[in-house]
C-alpha cells in the first residue's frame, strides 16, 4: 500500500512540514515521541497527516512544550481502514482502548461503497480553525479524495503552503 504521511509543526515563525516514513515507526507511542521531538520546547502542535491509497485520512496530534506528556489524539476518517491497513491499525491500536472492536459493517447495497464511519477525536483541530462538524463533513463528502481532505484541512488551519511545498518535493 502506498501512503503520503507528513508531519506538520507550528512554530513561532510559522508552519513547517516534513515527510515521514511510517515503515520504521513501531507503534502510536513511538510516533507520538517522534512528533514531540519535532516540537522541541515549543508548544506545537505537531501533527501527522496521512492518506493511504485514496481510502482514508488519519490525523494524529501531539502538543509540545517542556514536560508535555498528553496522550496523542487520533482521528480516522473510516474505521474500516483498520481492517485493511497495517498503518491504520498501528495508529488506532492504542488510541482508544474503550472503543468497541472494529468490524466492517454489512453493506446492504451490493456493489456500492459503504458510507465512511469516522472514529476518534474529531475535535482535535478545533483550535486551528477546523471544527469537528467541518472535519466530519469533509470526510463524508461523496467524491472527495483523502488528499483533498488534507488540503482543505491545511487551508483552514493556515498551513496549506507548507503541505503543498512538501507534496511538490
Amino acid at each position: 500500500m502506498s501512503y503520503f504521511a507528513s508531519a506538520l509543526l507550528r512554530r513561532d515563525a510559522g508552519w513547517s512540514a516534513e515527510e515521514i516514513d511510517l515503515d520504521e515507526v513501531e507503534d502510536l507511542e513511538a510516533l507520538a515521541e517522534l512528533l514531540r521531538d519535532l516540537t522541541g520546547e515549543g508548544p506545537g502542535p505537531a501533527m501527522l497527516l496521512l492518506e493511504e491509497n485514496d481510502e482514508y485520512v488519519a490525523v494524529v496530534r501531539v502538543d509540545g512544550g517542556v514536560g508535555a506528556l498528553a496522550e496523542p489524539r487520533v482521528f480516522l476518517s473510516d474505521r474500516r481502514a483498520v481492517q485493511g491497513s497495517d498503518v491504520a491499525a498501528m495508529l488506532w491500536e492504542e488510541a482508544d482502548s474503550d472503543d468497541e472492536d472494529v468490524e466492517p459493517e454489512e453493506d446492504e447495497d451490493e456493489g456500492s461503497r459503504p458510507v465512511a464511519d469516522p472514529v476518534g477525536d474529531a475535535g482535535l483541530l478545533e483550535d486551528l480553525g477546523v471544527s469537528s462538524d467541518v472535519l466530519l463533513t469533509l470526510c463524508a463528502e461523496e467524491g472527495r479524495l483523502p488528499a483533498d481532505v488534507l488540503t482543505e484541512l491545511c487551508i483552514l488551519a493556515g498551513c496549506d503552503d507548507v503541505l503543498e511545498r512538501l507534496r511538490e518535493g
